[in-house]
This record gives structure tokens, sequence and C-alpha cells, in this order.
């Protein structure tokens, strides 16, 4: 057996290895999100809702008050997890959903 790097954080079933499409072997989005955050009336948080936003620009305000765009490739039964735009990068992320008030895709 070769070596093989240590996995990286735990995703949302566990530890995952980085691979060349992003985490999971999940297709990073290939241009960066719109410009301007949405100015519509948002939807309620569940996995059976935000999983009609899975592979598409999401935009997301967290309970914190935090707000980006992200771009949903998993939805678990209590989170999400996929791509934020973080200073002009995609980056893999994870998040509660919980932790989320309302999104809008």
């Amino acid at each position: 057996m070769g070596f093989m790097p240590p996995p990286g954080p735990p995703g949302p079933s566990g530890p995952f290895m980085p691979t060349p499409q992003g985490q999971m072997g999940q297709q990073m989005p290939t241009s960066p999100p719109p410009a301007f955050e949405p100015q519509v009336m948002p939807f309620a948080v569940d996995p059976r809702a935000i999983s009609g936003c899975l592979f598409r620009n999401t935009f997301v305000w967290l309970n914190n008050g935090d707000r980006f765009w992200f771009f949903p490739t998993f939805v678990g039964r209590n989170s999400v997890s996929g791509f934020r735009f973080f200073g002009g990068t995609w980056r893999f992320f994870g998040i509660d959903l919980r932790q989320i008030s309302s999104f809008t895709c």
C-alpha cells in the first residue's frame, strides 16, 4: 500500500479526500456567482426545499447575519455541503441547516 495523505476535515458523512474536481469528487462551479445580492422572498429551510437548489447558484442568509453565494452539491438530513464563494474563488464548505435562516436559488 502506497503513501496516503491524511484525510481532510470531516464532511457531512465523515472525512473526505480532496480530488481535482473538488471534495468527494463533486464538480466545482466553473464561473463566479452573480455580482449582486438577490432581493426576492427567500425559502424556508428544510432538506427537501434546499435540495431544489442542488448544482445551482444559491444565496444564503445565516442566523448570525452572514450572507454569501453557495453552490450546494449534497443535502443530508441535517446539513448541506458544496462550494462557497470566498474572495474570488470557490471553496468546499458545509453547514448545519439550523444555521441557515433563509436561501434563494
